[in-house]
């Protein structure tokens, strides 16, 4: 479950010099990249320093995050910072997907009128920013296991990596063979690469940031696990989201029986432990009512009345019963 994996748990500053170091790797890179293309005339190369670019714009929105995360909640985010993180990751796949999209139009634009390509800079850069990919990568390997924020730094180096040896490989190919038009036709290749890294991985952000429900945790199982406790006659008005990347919540109105009431706080006791025991859900807000005064006809889902947009899911509760 995104909220309980057994990830490996890094010091919060070691953490930070990794992230400053690959920083300031890929900052040098960038320029060098860039410089590069413009007197080779390689735009693979070029592609490659737009793809670093965003890399280390992405380290340094990554960087700011890890540090506006660890700040405790306060009056103004009573559920403290930690969503900052996924804020920045979907910034990262967004930036990756514009980028993409640039490559592939400047790639068509150059397969159609192929211009000279300078193969020995090319080679030489790309083997220093495979280098420096392989460091970054190096850098946030473990850290990314626990973070979606680094997970999407990870990835946008590992996609970076491949996209240096294949310019290695252009460049070569244009030393052995003048194949110009191989320059442009590896720069679409980790475009459409790079795209495909980012629309698979950006939608567990964009869940995460709607309110959705965390994507491992089954919630007609926890429904059915709250239902199954002594003294519950029912449940609605559930609510089940994300509150950090590691931390579900629940908050849910519990309508229990008559023997249930003369004991509300070892059932509600029953109820958390379930939750977290058998779900992993933390923290739990439960609203409880007597059989005798529940909210008649209410929504399971959300906060309406049953048969406004959740008649399925109502029908499905009167059904248990």
């Amino acid at each position: 479950m995104p909220h309980d994996h057994a990830h490996v748990h890094i010091d919060p500053k070691s953490g930070d010099r990794r992230v400053s170091v690959a920083i300031w790797a890929n900052a040098l890179l960038t320029v060098a990249q860039i410089i590069g293309g413009i007197l080779s005339g390689s735009l693979a190369l070029i592609a490659d320093a737009l793809h670093n670019f965003s890399d280390m714009a992405s380290l340094v929105i990554a960087f700011a995050a890890r540090k506006i995360a660890r700040r405790p909640p306060d009056s103004r985010m009573t559920f403290g910072y930690g969503r900052i993180e996924i804020v920045a990751a979907l910034i990262n796949y967004v930036t990756l997907i514009l980028v993409g999209f640039y490559l592939i139009y400047e790639g068509g634009m150059r397969i159609i009128d192929p211009p000279e390509v300078a193969g020995w800079t090319v080679v030489i850069l790309g083997i220093i920013a495979l280098a420096v990919d392989l460091l970054t990568a190096l850098l946030t390997w473990s850290m990314q296991k626990g973070s979606v924020n680094i997970r999407a730094l990870f990835l946008h180096n590992l996609s970076d990596a491949l996209a240096s040896v294949a310019v290695i490989l252009g460049g070569a190919l244009i030393l052995l063979y003048d194949l110009r038009w191989v320059d442009p036709a590896i720069t679409i290749l980790i475009a459409l690469y790079i795209l495909y890294l980012a629309l698979t991985e950006i939608g567990g952000p964009i869940r995460t940031l709607m309110l959705g429900s965390p994507p491992d945790i089954d919630s007609a199982a926890v429904i059915a696990a709250m239902r199954g406790v002594e003294g519950v006659h029912d449940v609605h008005h559930v609510h089940l989201w994300q509150m950090q990347e590691h931390e579900a919540a629940l908050d849910c109105h519990v309508v229990v029986s008559r023997e249930g009431w003369t004991r509300l706080e070892t059932v509600k006791a029953a109820i958390k432990k379930e939750l977290k025991q058998a779900h992993g859900i933390g923290h739990s807000s439960l609203e409880f009512e007597h059989i005798d005064h529940a909210h008649a006809n209410a929504a399971l889902y959300g906060h309406g009345m049953a048969g406004e947009e959740h008649g399925g899911d109502e029908h499905a509760r009167h059904e248990h019963h």
